[in-house]
């Protein structure tokens, strides 16, 4: 590559530069990618572009410096906040009042899962302060690429609601935690722990309720279904996301409490425009390729083999535990509830945001959690997606591989999914 970059230099006119063709080259490749992943394998076009993405890191040509920095750390935070900020518009609060056991198994299976992992980890006789960090981003399921995966999918029903609430909600816990870096600093007071956390929850909460409020006024002085309203309300999210991040807080939680904010502020739906639905899958496919890329990055040996496979096992195991005994008496039946756990085994983009974190926070230990943590996510990414497509589908709510392949074409020229629903499956959800 440095032989490449020199010869670039020499003989062309300065431009973007060879790093600006080189992702030009990814993005029209994971289109491909994804489209033949879809219409000839009857699976999320997600998965090709994470292939991509993994392909691009394995053989070095990712061109991103880790931990994450700068623009492209920005672009990843950008497009998580997009996406969070929906799914955040997608609950009603009014659901907890009335379903309070959606939160109970919430809380359940993120706990479960935070205490099963870092048990294991601990009984493999990794460090505390690798197998606690580690725990900490096992907690959340991934509602960015779950999200891409219903769409691709045509998936709705009880199972896909209940799925993407408890991810965001388990996004919403991991975000809490782990952006206070201090949480991870060794030698640290519980007190001063608490601190950190209620300092990072404070300006996020600060950020997303400005977020909404403009967000809010913007919808009464212009029109919902506007395309001009739309691209508003984009650069209200990106320029979250930079003040956020700047002021200590953190860009996708501020996203999520947005938009659970604007649901609470302006209960009436309003749609993404068709004109913008381009420009948003632009910036998710190119926040996959980035994440695949990164996590395919991390070194695979024998002990390294070891820890992911127990994370992954022991995730998934407290994931279906927690899921299935929170189930009594949250109005869905004991079969759905191990097709919602399935479907949130995925892990993306905010769990790479989270450990990019660690590794700036603990320079020494953080080399050994990013070596752990980066092979999980690309695992998760892949089989994750696929897992989450297999048990949408045995719910009855998703299409078959033979559905989604006939019905490509026809997908790509549909309008995007409106970005605070329309119909009831709130009440599903709850």
């Amino acid at each position: 590559m440095n032989d490449i970059l020199n010869l670039w230099s020499q003989w062309l006119r300065p431009s973007a530069g060879l790093a600006a063709v080189h992702w030009a080259i990814l993005l029209a490749l994971a289109s491909i990618a994804g489209y033949l992943c879809q219409r000839h394998m009857g699976m999320p076009k997600v998965i090709g572009y994470s292939l991509v993405g993994a392909l691009a890191g394995f053989l070095g040509f990712s061109g991103v410096q880790w931990p994450l920095q700068g623009a492209v750390l920005f672009l990843v935070e950008l497009g998580a906040s997009v996406v969070l900020f929906e799914c955040g518009g997608r609950i009603t609060l009014r659901w907890f009042r009335h379903n309070p056991m959606v939160l109970v198994q919430s809380i359940l299976e993120s706990l479960l899962s935070f205490t099963a992992v870092y048990l294991l980890l601990r009984l493999i006789r990794l460090d505390a302060q690798v197998a606690a960090p580690l725990a900490v981003i096992a907690m959340a399921s991934s509602p960015v690429l779950l999200r891409r995966v219903a769409e691709d999918m045509h998936s709705a029903g009880p199972v896909t609601d209940r799925a993407m609430v408890l991810s965001t909600l388990s996004t919403l816990y991991m975000l809490t935690l782990g952006s206070a870096e201090s949480f991870a600093r060794p030698g640290i007071s519980l007190l001063a722990s608490l601190a950190s956390v209620i300092a990072v929850l404070g300006v996020s909460a600060a950020m997303a309720v400005l977020l909404g409020l403009l967000m809010r006024l913007s919808l009464r002085i212009m029109s919902p279904a506007s395309e001009n309203t739309s691209i508003l309300m984009l650069a209200l999210i990106a320029a979250t996301t930079a003040v956020s991040a700047h002021l200590g807080g953190s860009a996708p939680l501020s996203a999520l409490l947005g938009g659970l904010l604007l649901k609470h502020l302006h209960p009436r739906p309003w749609a993404w425009p068709r004109q913008l639905g381009t420009a948003s899958t632009l910036l998710t496919m190119l926040m996959f390729v980035l994440v695949s890329s990164v996590a395919a990055t991390a070194s695979w040996g024998g002990t390294v083999v070891l820890a992911v496979l127990a994370l992954v096992g022991a995730r998934l195991l407290a994931k279906t535990v927690g899921v299935t005994l929170g189930n009594l008496g949250s109005g869905s039946s004991w079969r759905q509830s191990i097709w919602v756990a399935c479907a949130m085994t995925p892990m993306s983009a905010v769990a790479l945001l989270i450990t990019s974190q660690f590794v700036l926070a603990m320079p020494q230990m953080g080399p050994m959690i990013a070596g752990i943590a980066l092979p999980v996510i690309l695992l998760l990414e892949l089989a994750g997606s696929a897992a989450a497509t297999w048990a949408l589908h045995r719910a009855g709510e998703g299409a078959g591989w033979r559905e989604m392949r006939h019905e490509t074409g026809a997908a790509d020229h549909t309008a995007p999914a409106p970005l605070i629903p329309t119909t009831g499956d709130e009440h599903h959800a709850a």
